[in-house]
């Protein structure tokens, strides 16, 4: 399974979007997941991972996504 953060910002903003996941935000992940797994009775085979989606939007063009796997 896994537990997946996506966040996007437009071409030129300050800063990359996967700036914006915080350790306080990376916890939040994990107690997200964990009450998941509590109501859902434990991990599923392959156990459990978290994901950070970063997309840029440019002015034209397609949006540019990164995926960093196991981030928390």
């Amino acid at each position: 399974m896994v537990v997946c953060e996506v966040k996007a910002r437009r071409a030129g903003s300050f800063e990359h979007p996967m700036e914006a996941v915080t350790p306080a935000k990376a916890d939040r992940l994990r107690r997200l997941a964990e009450i998941w797994l509590d109501r859902h009775g434990g991990p599923p085979p392959g156990g459990v991972r978290i994901d950070l989606v970063g997309v840029i939007l440019p002015r034209r063009g397609a949006p540019v996504a990164e995926h960093v796997r196991g981030v928390a």
